[in-house]
């Protein structure tokens, strides 16, 4: 009789383990997807810790907007941008023509501003996501293909997106930092 209660009380002790080890592995990690979205919640953090830093170097508005989407020079490290800069001349195929002082100071404006000095949520989870790597297009960052996944590659050859790399296209307030789900709109066309 003692034995059997001891095997159902050890059961039960087992079960119990098994169930915490379970959960902890399941909620512990704060990007795991539940219902197949990442949790963008603002608590918690300082003020302005929930968006992007806004582009405010008026050489870098001037010479990379003129081609493309603004991007927040906290999505990609220093090393990326050095790279970028020391590059500028291919530039994904284009020769910036930018003088010395002029990229200097862009390039000077980017790395103080990159991922590892980022305030953002996504500064810090895009340099986790690339490790040691070098990526030159944030378009390519883990992070940034994990949170797009789920959309078809189709809907980025829409004519009023063109491409991946348009951001503002469906971050309808990605000039301001915001980069939150309930500020996406994907256009139809």
């Amino acid at each position: 009789m003692k034995f059997k209660n001891i095997k159902k009380t050890f059961l039960a002790v087992f079960v119990l383990i098994l169930g915490l080890t379970i959960s902890t592995f399941v909620f512990a990690d704060e990007d795991e997807e539940g219902d197949g979205h990442e949790r963008h919640e603002r608590g918690g953090r300082n003020e302005g810790e929930g968006r992007a830093i806004i582009p405010e170097n008026t050489a870098y508005k001037n010479e990379c907007s003129s081609c493309h989407f603004l991007y927040p020079p906290e999505f990609l490290p220093k090393r990326s941008w050095e790279v970028l800069m020391k590059g500028s001349d291919k530039h994904f195929w284009e020769n910036l023509a930018l003088d010395e002082k002029t990229s200097n100071e862009i390039l000077s404006y980017l790395i103080e501003n990159s991922a590892e000095r980022g305030r953002s949520e996504w500064a810090g989870k895009i340099l986790k996501s690339i490790g040691s790597a070098t990526p030159l297009k944030i378009t390519e960052t883990p992070y940034i293909l994990k949170e797009h996944r789920k959309i078809k590659t189709d809907v980025f050859k829409r004519k009023s997106i063109g491409s991946f790399s348009n951001c503002g296209a469906c971050h309808t307030k990605g000039a301001e930092g915001d980069f939150e789900e309930d500020s996406i709109s994907i256009p139809k066309q």
